[in-house]
Formats: C-alpha cells, structure tokens, sequence
C-alpha cells in the first residue's frame, strides 16, 4: 500500500509512526486565545497536527435552522459581538433582550473565526512547529482555506455524500483525509469513486457523540473498530479511525489494529460550553492516549524471535545458581 505524504509524515505504508491528530474543532468557542491555548495541548502532548471546522455559515445551514431559539451562552455571545462576526440586527437583539432571544444561527456566526483571526492561528502553528488544516463543509470554505497552503484537506462525515463538494476539493490537488461515519459500505465506494484513491486517507468513524461519562457496551459495540480491517480490503487505502468517543482505550487499540492515524476531539475541560466538549478528551487523556500510542510503537518490535544480551547475562546468573 501506498503511503500518503501529508508534510513530512508519510501515512499509512505501515512502517511509520501514527499520524495524531488533535480535533479542535469548535471547541476553540469563537475565542482565539481558547484556540492558541489547544494548540499548545496538542503540542505538548505529541500530536502531529490540529485540524479546526470552516463553515460558511449562510450557505450550510437554510435559514429555518438558524432562526431556531436556542440557548447559547453569553461570553460567547458577547465576545462575538466585539468580534463583529453578527450581523447588526442580531447584535441589536441580543443587547435588548439581554441575550435571552438567542438562536441557533447567533452560535453558529460565533463560531467562526475570521481572516484575521485563522492568519494568528496560522502563524502560532508555524511558531509552535505543527501542522493545521480544516474540514470544509462548502466550497467557499476550501477557497478560504486553500490561501492558507494546508498539507492536505479533511471532508467531514457528512458531506461524504456531497459529489460537487469532494470533486471542488479534489480539484485543489492536496491530499484528502475522508471520514465515514453516518456511511454504509456502499456510500463509501460512490465517494471514492468520486475521488479516486491518489492520496486518500480513509477514517473509520462512528458518528455518535457519548456525553460525560457515557461507556456503556451499546455504544463500544457501535464503534465496531472491525470496521478498519474491512475499509483496507474494500479500497487498498491507508485507514485511520476517527474517534467520537470520550475514553481513551477504543481509540488506543485502533492503533494495533491497523489504524494509520488517528483523529481525536480535545478540550480544555469538558464542562466547558459547547456541543463537542462533553465528548472531548480533556488535557491528561490526550496526553496519556499519545505516550501510550509512542510507547506500543516502539514495543511492537521487528517480530524477530532471539536472545537479547541482556537476557545472556541473566541465563549467565541463573547457571552460577
């Protein structure tokens, strides 16, 4: 199989190291300092990349949706409105209302952090010596994106069956990271068709969120780490696994069980405000999911049975016994 090069990591010849990617996501609040300060948790804790959502809201989302009440919470309200990301009618209607009238649109333009904002962020991972790329639910978003020279492009679960957006962002000519969650085998094979296979990287993923302290056996038999054996053998691809899941041990054995990268939700704390938080991996889970990771890579060994010279010395012991 061939491996796919994403900057210096080649990915998935199955000889490399496992390719970690932290999910910021939307956990970064629209704040960009929350967002620096999950940067230097990836960092710290030995990922390779972190990878953020880009939305162009009003093309996402029809406007039935974004004008559903919704309870969002004021800082992060507040700081879109000195952010100047909502429109003025909504500014005007959150101050009046004392931000009881929120709806799910006011969240959703919170959300996303502007040019400016994406440039610190770009510079930030350049100084901290890791990668960022985005998952692009529309085509305005790869354009936006694009400017930045990202290694390569994610499409997330749900837009795998949206032909024009794989084809938009297959015609950038970067490397394509697709995950198949809300996907049966045959939606897969029509969105790799689409793609074609030239640098693809396939990520098994169940896209069911457990909330807080949610392990019960449904949900484990739902993540059905199976799946990553089966995806190699449909497409010859390297596959990875995309974890929605709060523990550390599915995503852990993932690893072993072929998975070439891994993609994993981080937070600074899950009580924090946002959707993804709860099923995030809080700062010590990152940190002890990577060195577990590091650790099987270098134990796994080349598989060669032989008698180590440390174990000479003990056999020399035993015989003067």
């Amino acid at each position: 199989m061939k491996a796919v090069k994403i900057e210096e990591f080649p990915v998935g010849s199955g000889e490399e190291r496992t390719f970690i990617i932290a999910e910021i996501g939307i956990n970064h609040n629209g704040d960009v300092v929350l967002a620096k300060k999950l940067i230097d948790l990836a960092v710290m804790s030995g990922c390779d990349a972190v990878k953020f959502q880009k939305r162009t809201v009003g093309i996402v989302y029809a406007e039935e949706e974004l004008s559903k009440p919704r309870i969002v919470c004021k800082t992060v309200l507040q700081d879109a409105i000195k952010r100047c990301v909502l429109s003025r009618e909504a500014e005007k209607r959150l101050i009046d209302s004392d931000f009881e009238a929120s709806t799910n649109g006011d969240l959703k333009y919170a959300l996303e952090l502007k040019l400016s904002e994406y440039i610190e962020i770009d510079d930030y991972c350049k100084k901290k010596g890791i990668i960022w790329f985005a998952s692009c639910w529309d085509e305005e978003s790869v354009d936006f994106v694009d400017q930045f020279d990202p290694p390569c492009y994610k499409i997330a679960s749900p837009s795998l069956t949206d032909d024009d957006l794989l084809r938009y962002t297959r015609a950038k000519g970067r490397p394509i990271i697709l995950s198949t969650g809300m996907s049966d085998l045959l939606m897969i094979r029509h969105a790799v068709e689409v793609l074609g296979k030239e640098d693809l990287i396939l990520l098994h993923c169940t896209s069911v969120y457990p909330k807080g302290t949610e392990y019960g056996e449904e949900i484990l038999k739902m993540i059905n780490l199976r799946g990553i054996e089966t995806l190699r053998k449909e497409f010859d691809v390297p596959i990875g696994f995309s974890s929605h899941y709060n523990g550390r041990i599915p995503t852990f054995a993932s690893v072993p069980m072929g998975a070439c990268a891994i993609e994993v939700h981080i937070t600074m704390e899950k009580s924090m405000f946002g959707s993804d938080q709860a099923s995030s991996m809080e700062p010590w889970q990152i940190k002890d999911l990577c060195s577990s990771i590091r650790q099987w890579e270098i134990a796994k060994g080349d598989g060669i049975i032989r008698i180590y010279p440390e174990e000479q010395e003990a056999i020399k012991k035993l015989r003067r016994k």
